[in-house]
């Protein structure tokens, strides 16, 4: 398994292999996402929107377009105030 160092300024050097495999170059953006167990995966900026896939969970009870709406609605109204 790859692994890095953390310096005293916080930064870490991504290993060859890793970089390889997520496609990674000079000047290339990571995100961190935590996930639902509180692990963080580092996931490439310009990667698909599909690689993204499973991070969230589906909600317990399926939510209606008219409850989306109104969360829509509700979450403009209020940015509207700010």
């Amino acid at each position: 398994m790859p692994a890095s160092t953390v310096t005293s300024k916080g930064q870490i050097t991504i290993p060859a292999e890793v970089r390889r495999e997520l496609g990674l170059k000079s000047g290339s953006r990571v995100n961190f996402i935590r996930t639902h167990d509180g692990a963080y995966e580092l996931v490439p900026a310009t990667g698909s929107v599909s690689a993204l896939k499973g991070f969230i969970r589906a909600p317990v009870v399926p939510v209606t377009l008219e409850q989306m709406d109104a969360a829509i609605a509700a979450g403009a109204a209020t940015s509207a105030d700010l």
